[in-house]
């Protein structure tokens, strides 16, 4: 082999091989949560749950919402995957979807302080101060030392102390 085809052969290799180091553009999303697609698969939603809590966190409720909805589709036991959604919906004040998601959840799990911490979120974000309440309580009950716990506890009297509701 002449020494021209051997060069122009480990240039091509070398070329392929820095090809496959460049990251995806999904990892470069992912980049901020240290996770990256081709970590090992557990679930077969866990690409949608990770891409969900990328958008979440961006502020990209939209987009979140597809991808924790298309978790659930591929997932439906999966209780991180209806949290994400429900949490999603709440953005997008979609209470109404918001609602079927958290029965969901609290089906797959009921005694998890940081589910019940979010259903009561979502009941104080609607002026449901009862609700809110019911929910945040056995969340305290389970787990004390949340913070956030005590602070939608705060939330939650700040609310009942400055709203004044008719009763109808």
């Amino acid at each position: 082999m002449s020494r021209s085809i051997k060069l122009c052969i480990a240039l091509s290799v070398l070329a392929a091989f820095l090809a496959g180091c460049q990251p995806s553009a999904e990892n470069r999303l992912l980049s901020e949560s240290k996770m990256k697609l081709e970590d090992p698969k557990f679930y077969p939603s866990d690409d949608y749950i990770r891409m969900g809590k990328v958008h979440f966190r961006n502020g990209d409720y939209g987009l979140a919402e597809q991808k924790f909805r298309k978790a659930v589709e591929v997932t439906p036991k999966d209780a991180e995957a209806w949290l994400g959604l429900a949490a999603s919906y709440d953005q997008l004040r979609r209470f109404d979807l918001a609602d079927n998601a958290y029965d969901k959840v609290l089906l797959l799990a009921h005694d998890n302080a940081v589910i019940l911490n979010n259903a009561g979120y979502s009941q104080l974000l609607r002026g449901n101060i009862e609700g809110a309440r019911r929910f945040l309580l056995r969340a305290y009950e389970l787990d004390p030392n949340n913070p956030y716990i005590v602070n939608n506890l705060k939330l939650l009297g700040e609310s009942k102390n400055t709203v004044k509701r008719v009763n109808l």
